[in-house]
């Protein structure tokens, strides 16, 4: 499971550190997506495995599926770590997420997102006053504490 939020810097040649602890779940290679909110997604192959029979299972002759299953294929590289544990991120993928320098790799589970340092700190903001409601919509706690 990927958890935790780490800073690091993209260099002039789209080369981004991966956090050590985010590697080796992540395995070679893996895949790395256009993701929502304008961040990347970096998903483990068996994640990505299943997530792609989920896609495949989606109403062809819908034009969101259709829609959707184009743009996030289409933004799809097989990504592996240098020695240094970095990844070079093609410029179409850091233009997307409006990578420049300071990025945000966090992780969300079954995945890794990668944000720019701004686009990360406009959603935490906006997001951190709701997160309350968002909780109580979609999550039964059902906690003893």
């Amino acid at each position: 499971m990927f958890m935790g939020e780490y800073r690091h810097a993209i260099d002039d040649k789209g080369r981004l550190i991966i956090p050590s602890k985010f590697r080796e779940e992540l395995g070679a290679p893996f895949v790395i997506t256009r993701g929502l909110d304008n961040c990347l997604f970096a998903y483990p192959r068996t994640e990505w495995k299943q997530l792609e029979e989920k896609l495949k299972s989606l109403p062809f002759t819908r034009a969101d599926a259709r829609a959707f299953t184009r743009f996030f294929f289409s933004g799809a590289i097989e990504a592996e770590l240098d020695k240094q544990g970095r990844v070079t991120l093609p410029a179409n993928l850091r233009q997307y997420a409006k990578l420049e320098k300071e990025c945000v790799i966090i992780g969300v589970s079954n995945r890794v997102e990668i944000w720019s340092g701004e686009s990360w700190e406009a959603y935490y903001a906006a997001s951190e006053d709701s997160f309350n409601e968002i909780a109580e919509k979609l999550v039964d706690f059902n906690l003893e504490l």
